[in-house]
């Protein structure tokens, strides 16, 4: 069983200034991946980064409401089991599962205390 956060994303309103602040701070490096709002942050700006998150525009959100804060991703086993799980203690599922073609299967859903979270079941398989 994983269960355990692997992946956050930050939702902007201006990308190109965000990845700059983040670049400054603490020497990220970007991957352009999908839309042209959206872009994975590596730990460093060389070829040897490793993946950790994502800066994204805030019309990504599954909520009205502007996220603040970090989106967190836990990777899961069974994505049907967590949306059951979710739904039957108190949370609500804001984005049903969806396939990310050969990466996995996400949803997003608000915690008990209204905290956007996602859960990832990753399969290469995904379509």
């Amino acid at each position: 069983m994983k269960n355990r956060l692997n992946h956050f994303a930050l939702y902007t309103d201006d990308l190109e200034r965000a990845k700059r602040f983040y670049a400054q701070v603490f020497n990220w490096g970007y991957n352009e991946y999908g839309p042209s709002e959206f872009v994975q942050i590596k730990d460093s700006d060389d070829e040897e980064g490793e993946l950790i998150g994502a800066l994204q525009s805030r019309e990504y959100s599954p909520i009205e409401e502007a996220v603040r804060g970090m989106e967190g991703t836990i990777e899961v086993d069974d994505i049907d089991e967590i949306i059951a799980k979710v739904n039957s203690s108190g949370g609500r599922i804001v984005l049903g599962k969806a396939a990310i073609p050969e990466v996995g299967y996400l949803c997003k859903f608000l915690d008990s205390e209204g905290n956007l979270l996602c859960a990832m079941q990753y399969d290469p398989s995904a379509e």
